[in-house]
């Protein structure tokens, strides 16, 4: 495996890299004010999207891209130090039409979409008209177990109709978000709990849909919400099936392998700019007599953080690769690891920096406090640690070869 940067990867990461120093981070104060004043979304985000487009920095993690769909095709591998750049400022993914949840509704649309639901949805998406919702975790079960689920869809002669209770549906109160991919049980009696579920598109403005709130996490608020969403009696043409009915999770595991990736990539990007900024604040700051940076702890803090980058981004990178190379579902415990590695490793480099800035880091004078909150999320978004330690433990115990480590045993000498 060989993780140097491609000549693809490099000229995208270097033009990626002048956008973000040119147009991003002399925004981060403005989108600050104006989202905190409740102005969303800000101000100047088409132009910017727009500017992105013009110079290539668009729709960069799909892959599979068509020929005249706009956008520039890149393996994951190529992707993923792009997505370690968009995490250091967490709203710039969507200058360049990559963020979460548009991004695995695109390639599930790319993947399963009848040519009309393309036409429909697919195209505006890959346009960057309109924003969209991915509705599957539900407050009432464990939903990281996606049989669990209990929304029904049942059809009732050429439409299909929605109850149930859906929440931290990210993305769900921002004003151009248009179109929810729903997931729900369509045959709940099936013997086989992995066929009964089903995906369905429903317009945002369908009759019957309604948000309910937007809760705060770990009492931030995120204009663009992680809403809570009731179903009641929505009604939408069967026709907004997406793939086919029973192939609901199988179509929510083959989003969530290279969306992974970007989540994970981004961690990373959040974790080394913390550990750039501890790093200057430990070299200006003086405590005791001495700087900070010149404390045995904090050196070794210093020490362990980059350890672990370079660690997650290795083991992040040979999942895209396998990914590219030899699919997601060979690539699942790759997949697994990264999911609890990048997210933890978020969060304890970014605390170790807030402690460096002292009271600063709890403020927003900082971008430590809000890349903490969603490190913290981020343990629960695709699946919580335990259930992706689970499954890493059963494939490891699965792929043993029972008996052959007794080889290297020395039994005792009974004699």
């Amino acid at each position: 495996m060989d993780f140097s940067f491609s000549p693809k990867c490099e000229e995208m990461r270097q033009k990626l890299l002048a956008f973000t120093d040119s147009y991003i981070i002399p925004r981060i104060q403005q989108h600050h004010e104006e989202t905190q004043a409740g102005k969303f979304p800000v101000s100047f985000m088409e132009d910017l999207k727009a500017l992105a487009r013009e110079e290539g920095l668009w729709n960069m993690f799909l892959p599979s891209l068509r020929e005249g769909e706009p956008g520039t095709a890149m393996s994951n591998l190529d992707y993923a130090p792009l997505a370690e750049i968009m995490g250091r400022v967490p709203w710039s993914a969507e200058v360049f039409n990559c963020s979460a949840p548009d991004t695995g509704n695109m390639e599930l649309l790319h993947m399963f979409a009848t040519p009309e639901q393309r036409e429909q949805w697919l195209v505006p998406l890959l346009n960057g008209e309109i924003r969209s919702a991915f509705a599957m975790t539900e407050p009432d079960v464990a939903s990281s177990d996606a049989t669990n689920i209990t929304t029904s869809i049942r059809r009732e002669g050429d439409e299909y109709v929605i109850n149930g209770r859906k929440w931290f549906i990210s993305n769900a109160c921002h004003p151009n978000c248009k179109v929810f991919i729903v997931m729900g049980k369509t045959d709940p009696d099936n013997p086989d709990r992995h066929r009964q579920q089903s995906m369905v598109i429903v317009p945002r403005d369908t009759p019957g849909l309604e948000i309910v709130r937007n809760p705060t996490v770990l009492n931030h608020h995120a204009p663009e919400g992680h809403a809570e969403i009731l179903f009641r009696d929505v009604r939408v043409p069967v026709s907004n099936l997406l793939g086919e009915e029973g192939s609901g999770f199988a179509l929510a595991q083959a989003r969530l392998g290279p969306g992974r990736i970007h989540h994970c990539m981004r961690s990373i990007g959040a974790a080394e700019l913390a550990l750039e900024l501890m790093v200057e604040r430990a070299q200006d700051r003086r405590a005791f007599g001495k700087y900070l940076a010149d404390r045995g702890v904090i050196r070794e803090w210093i020490a362990q953080s980059r350890i672990e980058i370079e660690q997650a981004r290795l083991l992040t990178l040979k999942a895209a690769w396998m990914i590219d190379n030899v699919g997601a579902k060979a690539a699942r415990k790759e997949i697994s690891m990264i999911k609890v590695v990048a997210p933890n490793l978020h969060t304890r480099v970014t605390d170790r920096a807030i402690q460096v800035f002292g009271a600063m880091g709890l403020t927003p004078d900082t971008p430590l406090a809000d890349h903490y909150t969603w490190g913290r999320a981020l343990r629960f978004a695709d699946g919580p640690d335990q259930v992706h330690l689970q499954s890493i433990a059963k494939m490891e115990i699965r792929e043993t070869n029972r008996g052959k480590s007794a080889d290297y045993l020395t039994p005792p000498d009974r004699g």
